[in-house]
């Protein structure tokens, strides 16, 4: 993909991004006023105050001092293979740009792609219980195998069995970092980083070197619910990060989902509040696709219908030049073993289906769902839907 910013152009939001004492939210109202960062440093002092610019920072723009340190850090992005995409450009997550204070510049690396995609963003403590780290795993590995991206921060515990849960299942997974996308943060998921930027994608607001200050977290947790339909927080105490993940989530209009756990587990005291508090229970990944917006299953539905191509009962045909991924495999054999007036439970069909994992079994089955082919009853049996 060509980048969208010319290097002139990606030096001048570098500039931007690294005058002193411009923040994310002045340098946004710069940006509605101005429009581009070259018309923002070619304004006169006056006109900037006008803007709202404190008059040091004003001048500090005036004399573009920051275009020393924004040449450096052109090239250290291109040393560690990272792209520059401002908010302008076309691959910028449009969810994200329509938060209060979105970041005026990302670096990122990796499969650019993805943020095209419907995401969710899995948060959660860094000393997580067996039970949580097992179903931050799960679950990330399911909403995966859907069709959905997993964001998350790369931190111990339950971000990173989130990202390795997707990993597993060949999906496609976020991570956000609080620091430069050149500083790797906790230093012990260095080879999981090296696999994301290979298989997903890594991205950050902070610029190249920023080391992962503590203040950073919070402010880096916006992006992760800003850029999602939603948020799952699966273990938390009551004023951990991922609470302020899902209170973020929240004020951005964003679903909030969280996993029951224990009363007698003070990991589990964070989502269990939330759900108190009007969460989305989660046990399962349905639980999170039923609660998204209707244009968001729409996409889900497209993309399904797309990568299975079925057709009714002619599907095997349909299918029988394409070199059928293991979804499509998968979902034909399903069909062929449903019957529309005869329910089948979920772990008959897993076991009637031999060699297929049952996370393969279950991403066909919300596949054809989504599609229209098949329908879900209770008790987490399934029917085929007759077919015109």
């Amino acid at each position: 993909m060509q980048p969208a910013v010319t290097p002139d152009e990606a030096l001048y939001w570098l500039a931007l991004r690294m005058t002193p004492g411009l923040g994310t939210r002045k340098a946004g109202q710069l940006l509605e006023v101005f429009r581009s960062p070259q018309a923002i440093f070619r304004a006169s002092r006056s006109e900037l105050q006008a803007a709202g610019l404190a008059a040091s920072v004003a001048q500090s723009l005036v004399s573009g001092c920051a275009f020393d340190d924004a040449a450096e850090q052109q090239t250290q992005a291109a040393k560690a293979g990272a792209v520059l995409i401002p908010v302008t450009d076309p691959r910028y997550p449009p969810a994200l740009r329509d938060i209060f204070d979105p970041p005026p510049l990302l670096f990122a690396r990796g499969r650019v792609e993805l943020l095209a995609t419907l995401m969710i963003g899995v948060v959660g403590t860094r000393r997580p219980t067996p039970y949580g780290a097992v179903v931050a795993t799960k679950l990330s590995a399911d909403l995966a195998a859907a069709g959905m991206t997993i964001t998350s921060g790369m931190a111990r515990g339950i971000d990173t069995a989130a990202h390795k849960g997707v990993l597993e299942v060949g999906g496609g997974t976020i991570a956000v970092f609080g620091c430069g996308i050149d500083q790797i943060y906790p230093a012990e998921n260095r080879k999981l980083a090296e696999q994301i930027a290979a298989a997903g994608l890594l991205i950050t607001e902070f610029p190249m070197g920023a080391p992962a200050y503590p203040q950073n977290f919070p402010i880096r947790n916006r992006i992760i619910s800003g850029m999602s339909a939603g948020v799952l927080v699966v273990e938390g105490s009551q004023y951990s990060g991922s609470a302020i993940t899902a209170k973020l989530a929240a004020e951005q209009n964003r679903e909030v989902f969280a996993v029951p756990g224990s009363v007698m587990s003070k990991m589990s005291w964070g989502p269990n509040l939330l759900i108190k508090q009007g969460a989305k229970l989660v046990q399962e990944w349905n639980d999170v696709v039923v609660e998204l917006k209707a244009e968001e299953r729409r996409r889900l539905v497209d993309q399904c219908r797309k990568s299975l191509n079925l057709k009714g009962e002619n599907s095997e045909e349909t299918n029988a030049g394409d070199p059928a991924s293991v979804w499509g495999s998968a979902a034909r054999d399903i069909l062929k073993l449903l019957r529309p007036d005869v329910p089948m439970g979920l772990d008959n069909l897993i076991e009637s289906l031999g060699e297929v994992s049952s996370s393969e079994v279950i991403a066909a089955l919300f596949e054809l769902e989504l599609g229209g082919l098949v329908r879900q009853l209770p008790g987490k049996s399934f029917i085929r839907v007759w077919m015109d």
